[in-house]
């Protein structure tokens, strides 16, 4: 009698379909990246001109470790948001830029170091990548062509590192405001109505900008000085060097 007693219990225990869901639900929340450390160092050591101290944020470079560390251990899952994918990964590709100047550090420019953008290094998971993996082959393959003001590649004509981490809740307002900042900062673009100077990104990217029209309707949409359809259009040489403050 004893046995068929907890027979019964045990079935009936392994089958309430809420016990189930209680545990898919917890592995859910273990999944998401917490971007509260990253903030909080960019708050640190970006100044409002995207300038990083890098000399100081060396002295954080635990802290920074422990960062990728989380992201590594908490890669988006299959019922992630796209919103949530985009923040994830401009997080990862930022604060793994930053990570690679420091352990280079000094340096004049990211490009003195071999292979910057080709060394698979960035642990998501079991995975290893590269930061041209994930411009390219994650988030350009997002058709958000935003992203391009959002990530920064440590140097002066990059559009600049932004003082606070990407959080899905409000990433739509802040791409926005990365992409108005970028397109009429005169440092990067030189803007009148019939000729603009702009930068190499949009050459380098074109494809990412021209879906739905040229290169000269998508500045229209985001520029203060309003541009001709048939302005003439010439590209700023790109400064390499390294986003440091003065």
């Amino acid at each position: 009698m004893k046995l068929i007693i907890v027979i019964v219990w045990a079935l009936l225990f392994f089958s309430f379909p809420w016990e189930n869901e209680r545990v898919i639900d917890t592995d859910a929340i273990s999944r998401v990246a917490d971007h509260t450390q990253w903030n909080r160092l960019l708050k640190k050591h970006v100044d409002n001109d995207g300038n990083v101290n890098y000399k100081a944020f060396k002295k954080d470079e635990k802290a920074l470790d422990a960062y990728l560390t989380n992201l590594a251990q908490s890669e988006p899952s299959a019922t992630s948001s796209t919103s949530e994918n985009l923040a994830y990964f401009i997080n990862l590709y930022n604060a793994a830029t930053v990570k690679l100047i420091l352990e280079n550090y000094p340096v004049k420019s990211i490009k003195d170091i071999r292979k910057p953008w080709d060394k698979e290094w960035i642990k998501v998971g079991t995975k290893l990548y590269s930061l041209g993996d994930i411009e390219h082959k994650v988030l350009r393959k997002m058709n958000e062509p935003r992203i391009h003001f959002a990530i920064n590649c440590a140097s002066y004509s990059c559009p600049k590192l932004h003082n606070e981490a990407f959080v899905s809740s409000k990433l739509e307002t802040q791409l926005q405001n990365a992409t108005i900042d970028f397109i009429n900062d005169p440092k990067r673009n030189v803007i009148a109505s019939e000729k603009i100077n702009i930068s190499y990104i949009f050459k380098w990217f074109k494809a990412d900008f021209t879906e739905n029209g040229s290169i000269v309707n998508y500045m229209q949409s985001y520029s203060t000085i309003k541009i001709k359809d048939e302005a003439k259009i010439d590209f700023i040489d790109y400064d390499w060097r390294l986003n440091e403050t003065k």
